[in-house]
């Protein structure tokens, strides 16, 4: 009888865990599991802040053969501490998240001596310097981007001002120094968008599309209460600046024509906006919940203010997924596709945000339309098993 053939080895090496799935970082590293775990036997490498859980131990079982957890060092968390790493950083030039994920090397080393891999990804620009060691052991290593840095820090400082302004756009220059010098000795480099790969100096690249599962469609829309979600990491910078817009400049014109209208922020590290939106009626926050798309779903419109940012936003994917109408900036839709065929409200200004909003709550029917043209898009073009079918495409 023949022997089966042996699966070929894949090693995944991430600086963020891949589950629970709750945030983009984490549902785009675990989209690329999936996928290569239904070709490959997968080692997967990764890390944790020192008061995290094992997230290796929340892996689905049978996604890993083999896996690691690299602790990093502690970092205290008060605002003192992260301004004096930061001036340090800055004095030289070294963004902080590259500077975070440095100096692993033997780690790194020590999980792949011994073993040989047919395919090596890296998630994150952030882990990139780790090629050199990946190289001997791999016969090919591909650098999955999640955003471009260098444009994300770019924007960053469009939004702010001062000092702000400045210190983002060293790390902006910093990073597109890192970028031109790392990017080309990868041999395939995946961005979430046409927009993103566009960006990238010379370099072999390819789309992959941020995805999420295919979840359950929720029941038809139908009138919801004036509730008005935003959902994400509340700690990312492009989610505080995208609260402190809306909450400022755009949540008191939706009050003011519906003073019933409740504003819901679902998602972790509230405590990062919560002060941005002291005083504010008809605001609420969840915190992390066990069901994000439950509460979005229960939604009457799911906004996403965001003013900077890069790659494709995963809270748009989410909201279709739920069957709930978005109303976006432009920025926060960018990459999903061409402006006027998204099955979404766009608004640049804070009067045409509010209105959007207005509309949507007044216009149920509408707001139904929007909400299934959303969810057939996504269940048509971002889903894991759509991501599968591009890896294949690529020879991955």
């Amino acid at each position: 009888m023949d022997r089966p053939m042996a699966r070929p080895r894949a090693l995944v090496l991430s600086p963020e865990a891949p589950y629970p799935l709750w945030g983009g970082g984490a549902l785009r590293t675990a989209s690329m599991l999936h996928s290569l775990a239904q070709r490959y036997e997968l080692d997967v490498l990764l890390f944790r802040e020192p008061a995290a859980g094992d997230p290796a131990a929340v892996l689905p079982p049978g996604l890993a053969v083999r896996t690691a957890v690299i602790t990093l060092p502690h970092h205290a968390r008060t605002v003192a501490a992260r301004l004096g790493r930061n001036a340090l950083r800055l004095l030289r030039a070294v963004p902080p998240l590259w500077d975070r994920f440095h100096g692993f090397d033997r780690e790194v080393a020590e999980f792949v001596s011994g073993h040989s891999y047919d395919l090596a990804v890296v998630e994150h620009f952030w882990c990139a310097h780790y090629e050199r060691i990946l190289r001997p052991a791999a016969r090919r290593v591909v650098l999955d981007l999640h955003n471009v840095e260098s444009a994300l820090h770019r924007r960053y400082g469009a939004v702010e001002g001062g000092a702000l302004r400045w210190a983002h756009g060293r790390f902006a220059r910093a990073y597109e120094s890192l970028e031109a010098a790392w990017l080309p000795r990868f041999d395939l480099v995946l961005a979430p968008s046409l927009a993103d790969a566009a960006l990238l100096p010379a370099a072999r690249t390819a789309v992959y599309p941020n995805t999420i599962p295919l979840y359950p469609a929720a029941a038809p829309y139908s009138t919801r209460p004036p509730v008005v979600v935003f959902s994400g990491n509340m700690e990312y910078h492009p989610n505080v600046q995208a609260v402190r817009w809306f909450g400022r400049d755009i949540w008191p014109l939706i009050r003011r024509a519906r003073p019933e209208a409740e504003w819901l922020l679902v998602g972790k590290n509230e405590h990062a906006v919560r002060p941005l939106l002291a005083g504010a009626r008809g605001v609420r926050f969840t915190g992390m919940v066990e069901d994000a798309l439950g509460e979005l779903a229960r939604a009457a419109v799911a906004v996403v203010p965001l003013l900077s940012g890069s790659g494709t936003r995963l809270k748009i994917l989410e909201a279709w997924a739920a069957g709930t109408p978005v109303v976006s900036t432009p920025l926060g839709a960018e990459g999903l596709g061409r402006a006027e065929t998204l099955p979404l409200a766009l608004a640049s200004t804070p009067e045409e945000f509010a209105a959007a909003v207005l509309r949507l709550l007044d216009a149920p029917r509408e707001a139904a339309a929007l909400a299934a043209g959303g969810r057939k898009f996504y269940e048509e073009s971002f889903t894991w098993e759509s991501a599968g079918r591009v890896l294949t495409g690529l020879g991955m």
